[in-house]
């Protein structure tokens, strides 16, 4: 097989290992033809809808049964080209069941009596689960800090809707928009008690957005710059910038409107409401009023599409080790760019928006990163991409949770790593009855 690609891509070999090879006699009509819509049929050719017997793939399990909200099923694939060393046909085992369970108690429960074979352990769970492993059969996996990110971040856009109404209240998007009030929130949020109180000692303070295992990951010890927990240097970033106390402690700004927003956080995940709660404590000690408003995950993905926000508790998915996945997250004019959100293809025109000069800066690293082939070089790019982010601070990184997941000790051969999981080898492993 050989690819080429018009212009120089440094993570080609790492995103080609995720290239699904699909069937040219099932499909090729579909990516030559268009719909009433004028779209590719290919996009529509295969749903959740389509008959699981038809969905062709030459992976190690096919699809052969999918009912919405419960369950999956997978049987093995004879035609699967990989072998042992002694020549027998992989993968071993012959069925895969994965269930649908979105409630996290739901999914303990599940766990607890049997019912499903592996289970991501949330810090709240482990001590329950450590206390349970021997008895219930288990063993509690631990690949280190996670590559996920947990931060939070205030709304910089200052542009406004068709109807010329701003997206961001003025008076708080001056706030958000100095960056000594970004630091000084930096500075007063105590992650070493979140760490320790929220996620029980199972995690480590996170400075950057590059995952710690990867060999891009720009260290404090390299020069990164990190905020410890320092309430009084807080303050007095607050002060030197022109904002003031009350005789009852209440910062106020240079016009003496009271620093009030509102902080979103999504319900479904405990521990990031429990961090909330803590930094809603902390911003307080600071004279800050924030008010807490707990949503849906769903309804969460809407007000920041929306720009209907001021500041949030979010997280990103694991990235792995190359820096380049998180480009939809930081280029200025990525969807993912929630902090700073520019135009998007179909919604109504906006107008006023405009990026800092430093979000342009971290465009252009990303564009040199992408493109230089030398890998100390690239380190030197996104080693000054983290940078910036540390002192601009669009996003706080708070704590990186420790990768940690229960399996059935019948299942073998698991080699549990932080960026696979448990069954990034799924191909190797069996299962033993019970």
């Amino acid at each position: 097989m050989e690819f080429t690609v018009p212009e120089p891509f440094a993570p080609f070999l790492r995103y080609v290992g995720g290239i699904t090879i699909l069937p040219k006699h099932i499909l090729q009509e579909s990516v030559r033809t268009t719909d009433a819509n004028g779209n590719l049929k290919f996009l529509s050719t295969w749903g959740t809808d389509t008959d699981p017997e038809k969905i062709i793939g030459n992976g190690p399990y096919r699809m052969v049964n999918y009912t919405p909200s419960q369950r999956i099923i997978f049987r093995r694939n004879p035609y699967y080209w990989r072998k042992d060393t002694q020549g027998n046909s992989q993968p071993y085992i012959e069925r895969i069941v994965v269930q649908i369970i979105e409630n996290p108690d739901n999914q303990l429960l599940r766990f607890r009596t049997g019912e499903i074979d592996s289970l991501e352990v949330a810090p709240e769970m482990f001590g329950l689960m450590k206390r349970e492993e021997k008895r219930g059969k288990y063993k509690i996996y631990n690949g280190g800090p996670a590559s996920d990110t947990r931060f939070i971040s205030f709304n910089l856009n200052k542009a406004r809707n068709h109807k010329g109404e701003p997206f961001v209240d003025p008076i708080k998007s001056r706030w958000f928009n100095t960056l000594a009030f970004r630091q000084a929130v930096a500075y007063a949020i105590d992650r070493e008690t979140m760490k320790n109180n929220i996620y029980r000692g199972l995690g480590e303070l996170q400075h950057s957005p590059v995952a710690v295992p990867s060999p891009y990951y720009l260290s404090p010890q390299e020069g990164l710059k990190t905020y410890s927990y320092d309430p009084e240097k807080a303050k007095q970033l607050l002060l030197d910038a022109g904002f003031k106390y009350d005789s009852q402690g209440q910062l106020l700004d240079w016009d003496g409107n009271r620093v009030r927003f509102t902080l979103l956080v999504k319900a479904e995940e405990k521990t990031r409401v429990d961090a909330t709660v803590q930094i809603q404590q902390d911003l307080k000690r600071l004279g800050i009023q924030a008010d807490l408003q707990v949503l849906n995950f769903n309804v969460i993905v809407q007000k920041l599409q929306s720009r209907n926000w001021d500041a949030y508790v979010g997280g990103f998915g694991g990235g792995g080790v190359e820096p380049h996945s998180g480009f939809n997250i930081w280029y200025s004019q990525g969807s993912l760019h929630q902090f700073n959100q520019g135009p998007q293809p179909g919604e109504p025109k906006i107008t006023g928006w405009e990026p800092s000069d430093w979000e342009l800066e971290i465009d252009r690293l990303f564009e040199a990163g992408v493109k230089e082939l030398d890998d100390r070089k690239r380190k030197e790019i996104y080693g000054r991409f983290q940078q910036i982010v540390a002192e601009q601070v669009p996003f706080f990184h708070l704590v990186n949770p420790l990768s940690l997941e229960a399996v059935r000790d019948r299942i073998e051969n698991i080699q549990f790593t932080a960026l696979g999981g448990a069954f990034w080898n799924l191909y190797e492993l069996k299962v033993q009855p019970d």
